[in-house]
């Protein structure tokens, strides 16, 4: 019998995501899969301790994350660790496909933004894209 990998958990995740222009699946330093957009973290599995298994984390708005936690508590959380940024915590076991589809596009548009801003600043100041905790 096969056993199932954080790798497997990201296979619908990473279907979704390569959907959209620009996006690449890569492999972060822990060896979690993740997903990128112009450069920039999108979406990826929750390495964190104080995340459950099984749970993505995606780049939004920390509007729009206050509305996906009223709206749909046992979807979506945050933990401490990751509430200062603009980052939502997703249970991979509680989302359908058109959820997951939307939440993407909306993770790829505010990554393509960020990316956009990095190159501006990257040829003033050489700095690199960064919003993910630990990156």
């Amino acid at each position: 019998m096969r056993r199932h990998t954080r790798a497997d958990a990201f296979d619908a995740v990473k279907a979704v995501g390569l959907t959209l222009p620009g996006v690449e699946a890569t492999i972060r330093y822990d060896g979690s899969p993740v997903l990128k957009a112009g450069g920039c973290f999108m979406a990826g599995l929750a390495s964190h301790r104080s995340a459950e298994p099984g749970t993505l984390v995606v780049r939004i708005g920390l509007e729009q994350r206050e509305w996906l936690l009223e709206d749909a508590p046992d979807t979506y959380y945050v933990t401490d660790y990751y509430l200062p940024y603009p980052l939502v915590l997703v249970r991979l076991s509680s989302i359908d496909g058109d959820a997951l589809r939307d939440l993407l596009s909306t993770s790829w548009r505010l990554s393509i933004e960020k990316a956009g801003k990095r190159a501006r600043t990257s040829r003033r100041r050489g700095t690199r894209c960064r919003t993910h905790p630990g990156k």
